[in-house]
């Protein structure tokens, strides 16, 4: 029988020193596969980039399709007027709409599109292959490798082994800024981090009908262990199928490993919770459970130091910005992590907090104005980490304070962070400069040039 381990047994092992052989070399190199990543590394190759993408998972798309959050919000302003929103937003949802894998409502502050997510999976390989992008998945990052103070290198790990991939430019696209994080450059962590959430996907959700499933979950989750929440779903299109982001985990760091892995759990855990209820309670339901997230849907963890933060003035007011590379209108979107429900703030001035079972409290965060902003810019500036001149990120890992990240961090924002990280990069390597000291009239040329919309 073997010993068992020594409670004075080192808190370390040595790992040996080794060559790690170069597997890739490209101009460009994104680190995570999500449609921020992807449409990076999309818009570089286009411009004749040599680019390779890595992702930790088997699929691109990250929330989109592996977290199964099947929707996206609206590319106009507040008012329904002005589309602010160009670029591979839309042409992927063009694309989806010629399979039938798409449903879209007009003039709602809820979501513009409801998408088939395993639909989508497909016509982002197909985007990554016709663009001529090195794709590496099931692939992890492991570590930066730095040569005199400058980024040369990644280390992967694969199925196939330990490998290097050596760019002129890299983009953290991780979603958890881990390659801003393993090189040691300034972050901070998300405090009152919104709770993550685990989508599920139900065949037979219409035998429900007659039936208030957010009414049964609230009456009957404490019974079951479901945390209070904020419920909500859309049909995936084409199909009988539902997607219901019914879930809450609360106060779980998913930039850490332990946390994580019990987030994921716990997650599932509550998925079945969710079917037991309904089983239970509605004695006509024949739902089965289709899928499940292969990933959780996280909101927040850290975030890092750029060159500057986005705030919550900024976002509410509409300021505009010379350096902006991407335009929202969705609303601050606040999923409390100490109580049940959101907090919504709007543009024009309005709030609301939405606790599940009570009315809407309605209030005002400001005074009314003769003139209300119908949408806020990102500023190239938050995508910036300084330190590196050959580093970008992208995504929710962005420079920004609470509220303004409540609204920012949805997928339609971060799609054009992504794609500009991607121009920048390629931008900065035919000019011969730093990241940090881009011409950014030629970047915001360049991303309109490319079907995005600058304003």
């Amino acid at each position: 029988m073997p010993a068992s381990p020594s409670v004075h047994a080192a808190r370390f092992i040595h790992e040996p020193a080794r060559d790690v052989p170069v597997i890739a070399e490209c101009d460009i190199c994104v680190l995570g596969g999500s449609c921020t990543g992807l449409f990076a590394a999309v818009r570089a190759a286009r411009l004749g980039a040599r680019v390779v993408i890595v992702e930790q998972g088997g699929a691109f798309g990250g929330n989109a399709t592996r977290s199964l959050v099947n929707v996206w919000h609206s590319p106009l302003d507040t008012v329904y007027k002005k589309q602010i929103i160009g670029g591979l937003t839309i042409e992927v949802m063009e694309r989806l709409k010629r399979r039938n894998a798409v449903t879209e409502r007009e003039n709602s502050p809820h979501w513009r599109w409801a998408f088939n997510p395993y639909e989508l999976q497909i016509e982002l390989d197909e985007l990554c292959r016709e663009a001529g992008v090195e794709a590496w998945l099931h692939t992890s990052f492991v570590a930066p490798h730095v040569v005199d103070g400058r980024l040369e290198a990644v280390i992967v790990e694969s199925k196939s082994g330990r490998g290097a991939i050596r760019a002129g430019m890299f983009v953290d696209a991780t979603g958890d800024g881990d390659l801003c994080y393993r090189l040691g450059l300034p972050t901070y962590p998300a405090n009152d981090a919104q709770p993550s959430t685990l989508c599920a996907v139900f065949d037979g959700w219409q035998t429900l009908e007659g039936s208030d499933y957010r009414q049964l979950l609230r009456d009957h989750g404490a019974e079951f262990g479901l945390p209070q929440g904020f419920a909500w779903g859309a049909q995936v299109p084409g199909s009988n199928l539902f997607m219901l982001a019914g879930t809450r985990i609360y106060n779980s760091d998913c930039s850490d490993a332990r946390q994580l892995t019990a987030a994921e759990m716990e997650g599932r855990r509550q998925v079945r919770a969710i079917m037991d209820i309904l089983r239970r309670h509605v004695p006509q339901q024949r739902i089965a459970l289709a899928a499940m997230a292969s990933r959780i849907g996280i909101r927040q963890t850290r975030h890092v130091r750029c060159a500057y933060q986005l705030t919550e003035d900024d976002v509410l007011n509409g300021r505009r910005f010379e350096d902006a590379i991407a335009n929202g209108s969705y609303r601050v979107d606040v999923h409390h992590h100490d109580k049940p429900g959101i907090t919504l703030k709007y543009l024009d001035g309005t709030q609301e907090y939405c606790r599940p079972g009570y009315p809407n409290e309605v209030s005002r965060w400001r005074e009314p104005r003769e003139v209300d902003p119908t949408f806020y810019q990102v500023p190239y500036r938050c995508l910036v980490p300084g330190h590196y001149d050959n580093l970008l990120l992208a995504g929710r890992m962005l420079d920004a304070t609470p509220e303004a990240f409540a609204a920012v961090r949805v997928m339609v924002n971060c799609n054009q962070m992504g794609e500009a990280a991607g121009v920048a990069c390629w931008l900065a390597l035919q000019e011969g400069v730093s990241v940090s000291k881009l011409d950014t009239n030629k970047l915001r040329k360049t991303l309109a040039a490319g079907g995005s919309i600058m304003l």
